[in-house]
């Protein structure tokens, strides 16, 4: 067992905490919760009452608390002044994806935190599903050979419900569409295993089923650095909503992994199967998934505060899909062929 618990705070308790919240009460007493926060003093007594945890007035009393750390699930653009005085304070921030609105945004926030020593973890939990850590264990072992073809697919559904919400599918409040809100999950799992994309050539749009600002459909050709190449394609448009796929095409394997669920077809006939598909928050209910994925993810958190590691998703390392996600975005602002510039 693990020696000492952790202490983290909660920030942010809108419809995102739930998983969150739900996956904290399974890790106790490995990690304590010290307090939940919201500008809302009213939710965040709704919170206290629902889950038995104490509250927070502000987040100065948070800064000067006994907390080791403290979970954001604010949205993107409440990040920034939240994050300087965490960071300040010498508090470990795990922090709900996207990093911020853009890339430039993002990167500010991840110098932040390197500048003043603190861990930045972000929260991609689709990492974390059997079948992904099954498939990563297959990519990694050179077993399938080399990945010549991917394949991206993200057939959601939103009603019109969910942009009615203030800030939703805003640049202003969320940053953009389905690229940086629902399809950020997969390609940061691909990107994962495959390595930095080189080129992109993309097309976005809004379809007539969404009155918002930014796009509910997005496609793109990908070019990777190991010379495969692949595809994008992701909507919150499919009614009634299906499960995201990627698919690895190998030299020795077709790799499909469906939601949770890996399917492995080798080359001699073999066919293996690992996890299983469940909700995925696809269809009407945005949170209809289980939170297994973000107990993994917050539990690998706190043991790498406890070990003084970096925990496995950095915010270092998150900003590869927004790298990504604004090549994307240049090249359809700019109908070209977009180059991306990879970090070594």
């Amino acid at each position: 067992m693990n020696s000492h618990p952790i202490k983290l705070a909660v920030i942010g308790l809108g419809m995102a905490s739930k998983p969150h919240l739900a996956a904290l009460k399974q890790l106790e007493p490995n990690i304590e919760i010290v307090g939940l926060y919201a500008r809302s003093p009213e939710r965040r007594q709704e919170a206290a009452t629902d889950w038995g945890w104490p509250i927070f007035e502000s987040l100065d009393d948070i800064a000067n608390s006994n907390a080791d750390g403290a979970i954001l699930i604010t949205p993107p653009n409440a990040r920034a002044e939240l994050v300087a005085t965490l960071a300040k304070a010498g508090k470990a921030i795990l922090m709900e994806k996207p990093v911020e609105r853009d890339l430039n945004r993002a990167t500010k926030i991840v110098e932040t935190c390197e500048t003043a020593g603190v861990p930045l973890g972000i929260v991609l939990q689709h990492r974390f599903r059997a079948g992904a850590e099954a498939l990563a264990k297959v990519i990694q072992s050179g077993k399938a050979g080399r990945i010549h073809m991917v394949r991206v697919t993200l057939p959601w559904w939103r009603d019109q419900a969910y942009y009615d919400q203030p800030g939703r599918g805003t640049y202003a409040s969320d940053g953009g569409g389905v690229l940086i809100t629902q399809a950020i999950h997969v390609l940061d799992l691909m990107l994962s295993l495959t390595g930095p994309v080189t080129e992109v050539a993309a097309f976005s749009g809004t379809t007539e089923l969404h009155q918002m600002e930014a796009e509910d459909f997005a496609t793109a050709g990908l070019r990777f650095a190991n010379g495969a190449v692949g595809s994008i394609v992701a909507t919150t448009s499919a009614f009634p909503g299906d499960a995201e796929s990627l698919i690895l095409d190998c030299d020795h394997a077709a790799l499909h992994l469906t939601a949770g669920e890996l399917m492995i077809h080798w080359r001699d006939g073999r066919t293996e199967t690992v996890g299983e598909i469940t909700g995925t928050g696809g269809g009407g209910d945005p949170m209809d998934f289980p939170c297994d994925w973000h107990r993994d993810l917050i539990a690998d958190f706190a043991d790498a505060l406890r070990t003084g590691t970096s925990p496995r998703i950095t915010g270092r390392e998150a900003l590869r899909v927004h790298r990504l996600i604004d090549a994307i975005e240049r090249s359809v602002g700019d109908g070209t062929l977009t180059k991306i510039e990879v970090e070594t």
